[in-house]
């Protein structure tokens, strides 16, 4: 075994040796990757799954447009409260300490929703439900970026975002397996439902290492070591890590001051912008087909329609993001999909087909941006606070988007579809101008360099 001290001299003094960064993509790259997929997936069924039971749950608890509202943003509340909670703990207690905790916490939550009986008893379970999934975002996404190569990590964080539209998809097709199936209490069984991918996660995630570059950051060179040689090969070892100490006296403090407080603010803001129309679409995906004359099975087959063109969105962003680079993929995905919410609300009165089809032009733009939404976070903050950082971002994104999830209802029954649409068209037109006055490019740089406040 490699003296620590010894080894944390040579770091420094090896800046020559190959770098872990350009090492090559393997099988555990490949699993923690799926494995960190649990949250954007779970994140996804768990809200979508609300606009496939709302009617008939609406009508079996009398609920109100309110409490409608209320049921459908507190998962997003609970994410604003789990982020920037689970960001901290994972920056202070190490990566691994709550990656199996979190999938406990959601299934049982998630299995707990058969049995509630008033509105206010749904909220505070799907309120905890966020939590969970908002902790699982920045500790999973941190473990993943702080071992994965430079050639691959962009897009393979940005593939966590189309598993959000996968789980979307799952909810809305498997919910209405069960409300056509499960009777009266078929909304209950589709919430809960939850509880099953959360289990399969759980278990797919036992045996995960800790985080190599925490680990260093942290004084623990010699476990760091021993990750890198399990994960990598004996070939390999700390001095290839090139992270050479912990950035002094970094705290969650450094969040919000000198460069990192800029960081915060954009990724903040464009994550939100990002999030605000898709959540509130998703959240109420059939009464907005509806409000536009598309019910009954074309309502419910057109939402299916547009999940799957949102995961196409994401898959074309994906082979992008390199090539393209992340910034110019930003402001491009802000443009061409809000000029879709601005003729949604100009022509509200379309026909299905054209209704269908510029939805199907906002699902497919808005990828570049959603899939931006795990890798900008991660590559512009540095190990230690790495965690906290994008905790944070999803917190602060999630104020937003629980306004505008709460408010569709509302807006929907006083100003209309097309000023709805209008609205959101908004939205993404300030996403643009964010992208444009703050994006960096990030595509060529090592983790290191990415988190450099120098390279502002």
């Amino acid at each position: 075994m490699l003296n620590s001290s010894v080894i944390g001299a040579e770091i420094k003094a090896n800046r020559d040796v190959a770098s872990l960064e350009d090492a090559p993509l393997n099988s555990f790259h490949k699993r923690l990757t799926f494995y960190s997929s649990a949250a954007p997936f779970l994140d996804g069924y768990i809200l979508s799954i609300i606009g496939v039971v709302m009617l008939q749950m609406s009508h079996a608890l009398q609920l109100t447009s309110v409490q409608e509202g209320l049921i459908a943003a507190s998962s997003l509340i609970g994410m604003f409260l789990g982020g920037f909670i689970g960001g901290v703990v994972t920056d202070k207690l190490g990566r691994k300490t709550l990656y199996l905790l979190v999938l406990v916490a959601l299934a049982l939550f998630s299995l707990g929703q058969y049995w509630v009986t008033s509105a206010w008893q749904l909220i505070g379970l799907r309120l905890l439900l966020g939590m969970a999934i908002g902790a699982d975002h920045p500790l999973a996404t941190s473990l993943l970026a702080e071992f994965l190569p430079r050639k691959h990590r962009g897009s393979l964080l940005a593939s966590l975002v189309m598993m959000w539209f996968v789980g979307a998809s799952a909810a809305y097709i498997f919910g209405e397996m069960i409300m056509r199936s499960a009777g009266a209490d078929a909304w209950r069984v589709a919430l809960a439902s939850a509880a099953i991918p959360g289990v399969i996660f759980l278990m797919l995630r036992a045996g995960t290492p800790e985080s190599a570059r925490w680990l260093l950051s942290k004084g623990r060179v010699s476990e760091a070591d021993q990750v890198i040689k399990k994960v990598y090969g004996p070939q390999y070892s700390v001095r290839n890590l090139h992270e050479v100490t912990p950035q002094k006296h970094l705290s969650v403090w450094s969040l919000f001051h000198s460069g990192y407080g800029k960081r915060i603010y954009f990724v903040s803001m464009f994550w939100t912008c990002a999030i605000v129309p898709v959540f509130a679409i998703y959240s109420f995906a059939p009464r907005i087909l509806a409000a536009f004359d598309l019910t009954g099975d074309r309502a419910s087959w057109g939402s299916v329609a547009i999940t799957v063109i949102f995961a196409i969105g994401c898959l074309v962003a994906l082979k992008l993001i390199n090539p393209m680079g992340r910034r110019k993929l930003l402001i491009h995905s802000f443009l061409w999909s809000g000029l879709s919410l601005l003729l949604l609300g100009i022509f509200p009165n379309s026909s299905a087909l054209v209704t269908l089809l510029l939805f199907g032009g906002y699902a497919l733009f808005i990828g570049g941006a959603q899939v931006l939404e795990y890798v900008y976070p991660n590559e512009l903050f540095p190990t230690e606070v790495r965690g906290s950082a994008v905790g944070l971002a999803t917190s602060l994104s999630r104020i937003g988007a629980a306004m505008g999830t709460y408010l569709v209802p509302i807006s929907l029954n006083s100003i209309g579809i097309g000023n709805t649409m209008l609205a959101a068209f908004g939205v993404s037109m300030v996403g643009m101008v964010v992208a444009i006055l703050m994006a960096p490019e990030t595509r060529s740089l090592d983790l290191q360099q990415a988190a450099s406040l120098r390279k502002s």
